[in-house]
């Protein structure tokens, strides 16, 4: 009953954004990709869910895989793509045994396949496992990933919309965003809008909620619901009565909140306010009983090990940062060396070809500043001050 440019611009009424991480206007998205070029255009779901904390779209894919598919179709529709590929983690095992079972459904009931509906429409959608790589998430490294290549981002632009996929137009949507879309059109834009915070914020939301709650779970609120209401209405507070230190609202590559700093609404635009990111909504939290050093050494330890080592800031920066912070935790620091990481951090940023530097560098940056007493005591002590 739509044509695709109707459906371009009922996504961009309902202001939804998408939920892998940028938090970019879908329907502005789509509106990128040309028509005119001659060549086929490719949709590509980002289902290669590696930020640590983040389990939102593999509950979806595992639980309600025709979900996804319908929104892949209703995407698909939209900017003229007639192949559609599903980019799965590799250890997504389960979730690739329900998403073949459920594809082989939709082609059997007609929603796949040639002249869906009966209309002038063709649609196939193909599932591709990844090796694992947290690389793999970004984009453009996806691209090269699905072309038989190694995983490595590419300069931008061009941009995948203009040039993606073989050569081609693509539309890179997450899991979390096209599942949005088959309630967008059962149920209206003003039911839409009618969820969130604010008009820049619309639509439900996932929450990944671990760490040290008492009830962590992967939860569904509307986008923007208070940090504080989530940890304690929703997920019954921090365990055994502790103490807050602090919470990590994005995944772990997003910097960390002090307990004073809590007050603010998970959406994209309140938590960019207060210096931090929504990322991929994967929120941890963390009680009196965590050594700040030893997690910043093990954030900067898994971005050393998942780098593609392409750009050199990167590539040795997150190597320099895991050597010089596992020094500090085994009572060997110095004290130039919180000097050292914030410089390091500051040569990090924006640099590089994506944003995997930037993901060491901005939650160690955060950590070293906003609990540097705590690094302090490691170095001059040579022991950790919890417990102590």
């Amino acid at each position: 009953e739509m044509t695709p440019s109707e459906v371009i611009e009922t996504t961009k009424a309902t202001g939804l954004r998408g939920r892998g991480g940028a938090g970019f206007p879908t329907g502005l998205k789509w509106s990128f990709v040309p028509k005119d070029t001659g060549k086929p255009i490719y949709l590509c779901c980002n289902a290669d869910e590696s930020e640590p904390g983040t389990c939102k779209d593999r509950v979806i894919m595992e639980r309600d895989p025709h979900q996804l598919i319908e929104g892949i179709i209703i995407a698909s529709f939209a900017v003229d793509c007639h192949l559609a590929f599903i980019y799965l983690r590799g250890e997504f095992s389960l979730g690739y045994r329900v998403l073949e079972k459920a594809l082989d459904e939709a082609r059997a009931k007609g929603f796949l396949g040639s002249r869906i509906f009966g209309s002038n429409y063709d649609l196939e959608i193909v599932l591709h496992s990844g090796a694992g790589a947290y690389i793999c998430g970004e984009e453009t490294g996806l691209i090269e990933s699905l072309e038989g290549k190694r995983g490595h981002p590419r300069q931008k632009p061009p941009f995948p919309a203009v040039q993606g996929l073989y050569g081609c137009p693509t539309v890179v949507n997450n899991v979390e965003t096209l599942v949005n879309l088959p309630h967008i059109f059962n149920r209206g834009v003003d039911w839409y809008k009618s969820l969130g915070s604010n008009p820049k914020n619309t639509g439900p939301k996932l929450y990944c909620v671990s760490g040290h709650v008492n009830k962590p779970a992967v939860v569904e609120r509307e986008l923007g619901i208070p940090l504080p209401e989530l940890i304690n209405d929703v997920c019954g507070g921090v365990r055994n009565g502790n103490k807050l230190k602090g919470v990590i609202p994005g995944g772990s590559s997003v910097p960390i909140l002090r307990p004073e700093e809590i007050d603010v609404r998970m959406d994209f635009d309140s938590l960019a306010a207060k210096g931090t990111l929504l990322g991929s909504c994967g929120v941890m939290v963390i009680d009196e009983t965590a050594c700040m050093v030893r997690l910043a050494l093990r954030t900067a330890r898994f971005y050393a090990e998942e780098t593609c080592g392409q750009c050199t800031q990167c590539r040795e920066g997150t190597w320099w940062m895991e050597q010089v912070l596992h020094r500090i935790e085994h009572g060997e620091g110095k004290p130039a060396d919180l000097k050292m990481i914030l410089e390091m951090c500051s040569n990090m940023k924006g640099v590089t070809i994506c944003v995997l530097s930037d993901a060491c560098a901005m939650p160690v940056e955060a950590m070293v500043n906003k609990y540097r007493e705590e690094f302090e005591y490691h170095i001059t002590e040579k022991k950790c001050m919890v417990g102590h």
